[in-house]
């Protein structure tokens, strides 16, 4: 492969809702000399990588012989790739391609001192009943509640037994919504499923409470963080000036939007009223669904503090009319 002269960055899952947003942001930060990693197969994830820049593209299955040997030549690796499915049911699958696969990856970039950054997940919190903070010494104490949650926790208490979370960074991702999400299927986040219905004058439906006492229906809530917003501060921990941080961070909005608010937005969006049932929860995801998350970024704002920029935080009423009108009912990509 011909180097270009500055350092050569891999990123995973490239084709990705986040990693393509990641290309597409160190693309406009004029990074060119990025390795992408990636299983395209036969659906149309390719369209994320339109117009964007990099030096290859190269199989999940592939990477790890083609890392050997070029220590030299790799500055640092994004790890986003994984089966993001919440309700996937395979354990071994999610066992074999989230956490073993993940783990492999960090100890070459390890072994070679290299920045490892890695993409965690907000569902390793579970209920919530041991709080949303990033603080590590607690890890052990969460209790994921699918087996999505749990390949991801594995990761991280994997780097803490370890001892090595002060050389990585961890990312858990709250709920990340925003362009370049349209081959996610079922994974894809509500405004993407239900903008043309709602646009069409239909009726959207949002689920019934499992909590009633505590949460009327579709008054759960979640914290929601638009793509852009996640994607600037998952490359701030490439800055040069930031490369002794290490440790676990939340991704997040730290502020909650409940359903109710969100279908509102997106109806203020459209200019049209709302229309809205509420529909029953299916048997499946009644005993792991999360009804109220919300991160503690107290942390993360320590660390970037001098950069007051990066924890800038798009408004959500902003950011689901700008994915609106500028994305989905334009089928455009970022």
């Amino acid at each position: 492969m011909n180097m270009m002269k500055e350092p050569l960055i891999v990123i995973t899952g490239a084709a990705g809702m986040v990693g393509s947003g990641v290309v597409r942001y160190l693309n406009d930060l004029g990074h060119q000399n990025l390795l992408l990693v990636d299983d395209l197969k036969e659906g149309e994830k390719w369209k994320n990588l339109l117009g964007k820049q990099f030096v290859d593209l190269i199989s999940r299955h592939k990477i790890l012989d083609w890392l050997q040997g070029r220590e030299s030549d790799v500055d640092a690796i994004l790890h986003l790739g994984a089966c993001s499915d919440t309700v996937e049911t395979n354990a071994d699958y999610l066992l074999e391609n989230n956490f073993r696969f993940s783990i492999r990856l960090a100890s070459w970039a390890l072994n070679a001192n290299k920045r490892f950054i890695y993409a965690s997940s907000a569902a390793t919190y579970g209920n919530g009943s041991c709080g949303f903070s990033d603080d590590e010494t607690n890890l052990k104490e969460l209790r994921p509640l699918n087996m999505y949650g749990f390949s991801k926790h594995l990761v991280d208490l994997w780097m803490q037994r370890e001892g090595v979370l002060n050389r990585v960074i961890g990312l858990k991702y709250f709920n990340v919504f925003g362009p370049n999400e349209y081959h996610k299927g079922r994974m894809a986040s509500f405004l993407s499923k239900v903008t043309e219905k709602a646009q069409r004058g239909e009726v959207i439906g949002l689920f019934k409470s499992n909590d009633p006492t505590r949460f009327a229906d579709g008054d759960q809530c979640r914290d929601f963080i638009y793509l852009k917003d996640a994607v600037r501060m998952t490359c701030a921990f490439l800055k040069p000036s930031c490369r002794d941080i290490g440790g676990i961070y939340n991704i997040g909005l730290g502020e909650t939007t409940t359903w109710n608010q969100l279908a509102d937005f997106l109806f203020q969006s459209l200019q049209m009223l709302p229309k809205i049932t509420y529909l029953e929860m299916p048997n499946h995801l009644h005993l792991q669904y999360q009804n109220y998350t919300c991160a503690d970024m107290h942390k993360f704002h320590r660390a970037f503090s001098l950069y007051p920029e990066i924890s800038q935080k798009t408004p959500m009423s902003r950011a689901v009319s700008e994915y609106v009108s500028d994305y989905l009912l334009k089928k455009e990509y970022w």
